[in-house]
């Protein structure tokens, strides 16, 4: 089968298709026959190398997190799912690949595609789904008339965190640029500022939660905003100690991450702020439940722009040129 293969970390021409074996499943895995695979930033920061003291990778690795498409073959263990089956996934972490022709995903992290989403729709929804559930609904505990700050609303995980937030019943700030205003007021954002136009610390204040999604001192001038005994949930780092323990991970890599995230753990203890750190995990229950938001019509997928399966390359590009209104996918031409 064709597959996006990162043969080495470091350098963008290392990257490119190759042909594989068709992957062989476990008894709890199910193959998919991928029809749509989404892309998230991490896709393109993978083969620099950023996340390698991190995830576990064997090189070479077929590239992509998120997929949908339909179930040709299920394990002996599988109860969930059947051959004919419409499914999405995230595959993130999972030691395999969504950019290829067909996928082995296990039985735990994929869904039933909601049926009013077609298949590039879906494939834009795990990750940034899960992430936000994970972020907003998990982590934060979002309670109805919370504030929460989400900046970069435009963006692939703040088109559908804004969603959540609003459906969780919170008020919710975010940041975007000029262009951008009407589209994450029609997401539902209550408080809309043009970062090219006010600094969002001097307009915002007494929120709840604030979720991290933008690098540089964004985080640090959020602490600013938020009132006593309120949560920032990082998504971009550093990474804390509490992450390296769920990891399994060794003291050193303990230490390390616990002296990362020591400067912004300090600073927001003196204003009564709990700061974490949260890594997405596949998980297909939560999936599900995001999936019957989307079946009624209360979140809608955002896709700026779709690609075919041999422009992916290109379609990594754009997406790292950060310029994308909500997601980038890749239509892999067999539905």
């Amino acid at each position: 089968m064709k597959a996006l293969i990162l043969k080495r970390y470091g350098r963008t021409d290392q990257i490119e298709f190759a042909d594989i074996l068709r992957p062989t499943i476990k008894p709890d895995e199910i193959l998919v026959q991928v029809h749509a695979a989404g892309l998230n930033p991490i896709d393109y920061m993978i083969p620099k190398g950023t996340f390698k003291p991190i995830l576990r990778f064997q090189l070479p690795a077929t590239m992509g997190s998120d997929l949908a498409g339909v179930v040709m073959e299920v394990g002996s263990r599988v109860t969930r799912f059947k051959p004919g089956d419409s499914v999405f996934a995230s595959i993130f972490d999972l030691g395999t690949g969504a950019l290829a022709e067909f996928a082995a995903v296990p039985e735990s992290a994929a869904a039933i595609k909601p049926e009013n989403l077609d298949f590039e729709q879906a494939a834009s929804i795990p990750m940034v789904g899960l992430t936000s559930w994970q972020a907003l609904k998990v982590r934060a505990g979002i309670k109805p008339g919370q504030k929460v700050f989400i900046p970069a609303g435009s963006g692939g995980i703040g088109t559908f965190a804004i969603q959540l937030a609003k459906h969780l019943g919170a008020k919710v700030g975010t940041t975007t640029s000029t262009d951008n205003v009407a589209l994450v007021q029609r997401l539902g954002a209550d408080v809309v500022i043009d970062y090219k136009k006010q600094e969002f610390e001097n307009v915002l204040r007494d929120y709840d939660v604030v979720l991290g999604t933008v690098r540089g001192d964004a985080i640090e001038k959020s602490l600013r905003i938020l009132k006593p005994r309120s949560r920032v949930v990082s998504l971009i780092g550093p990474p804390d100690a509490a992450f390296a323990r769920a990891r399994g991970m060794n003291f050193f890599m303990k230490f390390v991450f616990g002296l990362m995230s020591g400067k912004i753990i300090r600073k927001a203890m003196k204003r009564g702020v709990e700061y974490s750190f949260l890594f997405v995990h596949p998980d297909g229950r939560q999936l599900a439940e995001i999936g019957e938001l989307l079946s009624t019509g209360r979140i809608l997928p955002v896709i700026d722009k779709v690609f075919p399966f041999d422009e992916s390359k290109e379609a990594l590009a754009y997406l790292e040129k950060g310029r994308a209104k909500g997601k980038v996918v890749v239509q892999m031409g067999n539905t």
